[in-house]
């Protein structure tokens, strides 16, 4: 679980949040929104990827940098390095302490984050068009001078400590972490986030200078402006604030893809409750893979599509065995996994493992109908633009399209490409990267109850 601050004085932040949801509001109005956002990009002469979207509707800017360094940059026996290094960035630097960091964000009613992913690390100020100058130089010495002292340090990690004790305690998190360590046996995305008890243990002050000396630099940067500022504006405002970033060596990126499942496996772990947690999968694919598109197409069909989803229908409504099951392609830069999970009562464990690999064998097995298909492409592609329906979720996006090199045509194409999805495409995909006998399977509960068939 990554860490994630945000500050604001009542009174005001309440006006920004009201001027924020009337802004989703007139993003999410139209069925052109998405062909219009046309950014402009360049890059610094210390290297920094600067793409700028002027909005003039609303006095809301967004300044979102992504630093291409996350988890998977963890040392092996150091997990959740890059997300501890992210929550001490606005744990005050060398010229403000926590406090003013903290105190001068509340008095503009702005907000400033900072979180790490598995393959990069955001950081973002959020200020009215009047106050465009400090969030800038707010993100701007976070960025580039996080003071990392050892009080603050020795404070976090306690309190992602804290957090992982609580997490312990919940089953679908159990589950969720045996699953990726079986998927991702040697490979970085094995480890949750936030890392364990055992390696944030070892990790030093020391560890995180060198991981921030290592990873940050401003070739390592997409900087991502969004809102009511001109071109100019933000050129001039980020040659002031971070043109005297220097520049940094390269940093070295193993990119290993991870090993496939080679056999059924199974692991079963003892908790007493009432229902059993499953998760059940594989390895699945990268966000750049060509198939991207038809296979996101063909797991709304399967599982990710809600109560019009083959699994929800036949697990939850012709079943009764769950409340809820989904399915999920959680694309990466190398690639991620494919997994379905829900939780099932003790005693029908085994018919709901069965069940899945049923449906799983099905959409393999037989192109699906013309309405499934149609369905599908008409939900994906229009609840597209509620992707970025706000000034922040927009700047995510955008900068995770430079991110993945998808291009700046992205909001214009994405329909177009879920549109060309056919049928045979479906089928295609589901007997490519869906595979019902070689997989993963975890299960969490009452094991002398429920049974579990190896």
């Amino acid at each position: 679980m990554s860490s994630t601050r945000r500050w604001a004085v009542p009174g005001r932040q309440a006006i920004l949040t009201l001027v924020m949801g009337f802004c989703a509001f007139l993003l999410g109005s139209g069925p052109t929104v998405a062909a219009e956002i046309a950014p402009t990009k360049f890059v610094t002469a210390n290297g920094i990827t600067v793409l700028v979207l002027e909005q003039h509707f609303l006095p809301i800017v967004e300044v979102h940098a992504l630093i291409k360094t996350g988890s998977s940059q963890d040392p092996p026996d150091k997990a959740g390095l890059a997300n501890l290094v992210a929550s001490l960035l606005d744990e005050g630097t060398t010229t403000r302490t926590s406090k003013q960091l903290a105190e001068q964000i509340d008095f503009v009613g702005g907000a400033l984050e900072a979180k790490a992913s598995e393959d990069f690390t955001t950081a973002s100020a959020r200020v009215l068009k009047k106050d465009i100058d400090l969030g800038f130089t707010l993100l701007a010495d976070m960025l580039q001078r996080p003071a990392f002292q050892k009080q603050e340090f020795e404070r976090i990690r306690t309190q992602l400590l804290g957090e992982m004790a609580s997490d312990n305690d919940d089953p679908g998190h159990i589950a969720m972490k045996a699953f990726n360590q079986l998927v991702f046996h040697g490979h970085p995305y094995r480890w949750p986030i936030n890392g364990t008890e055992e390696s944030l243990h070892k990790i030093t002050l020391t560890d995180v200078q060198g991981f921030y000396g290592r990873e940050y630099s401003p070739s390592q940067v997409i900087l991502t402006i969004i809102g009511d500022i001109t071109l100019e504006q933000a050129t001039s405002l980020t040659q002031t604030h971070f043109g005297s970033w220097k520049k940094g060596a390269a940093a070295v990126r193993n990119m290993k893809h991870p090993s496939p499942v080679e056999r059924k496996t199974v692991q079963l772990i003892e908790k007493d409750l009432t229902q059993s947690t499953i998760v059940l999968g594989h390895a699945g694919i990268q966000r750049t893979h060509p198939d991207f598109y038809s296979v996101t197409v063909m797991n709304y069909i399967l599982g990710a599509g809600g109560f019009s989803s083959r699994l929800m229908d036949s697990i939850r409504d012709k079943q009764g065995l769950a409340y809820g099951i989904t399915s999920h392609f959680d694309a990466r830069l190398m690639p991620g996994s494919f997994w379905v999970n829900l939780q099932t009562k003790t005693e029908t464990t085994n018919q709901a493992i069965a069940g899945v690999l049923s449906e799983i064998k099905s959409i393999r097995d037989a192109p699906v109908s013309d309405q499934e298909l149609a369905e599908a492409k008409s939900f994906l592609i229009g609840s597209f633009p509620l992707r970025f329906d706000s000034t922040a979720k927009l700047a995510n996006v955008l900068a995770q399209v430079e991110f993945y090199g998808l291009g700046l045509e992205y909001f214009s194409d994405y329909p177009k490409w879920i549109d060309r999805v056919t049928k045979e495409d479906v089928q295609r995909v589901a007997k490519q990267y869906l595979d019902p006998k070689r997989y993963a399977l975890v299960v969490v509960g009452n094991l002398a109850k429920a049974k579990i068939k190896r």
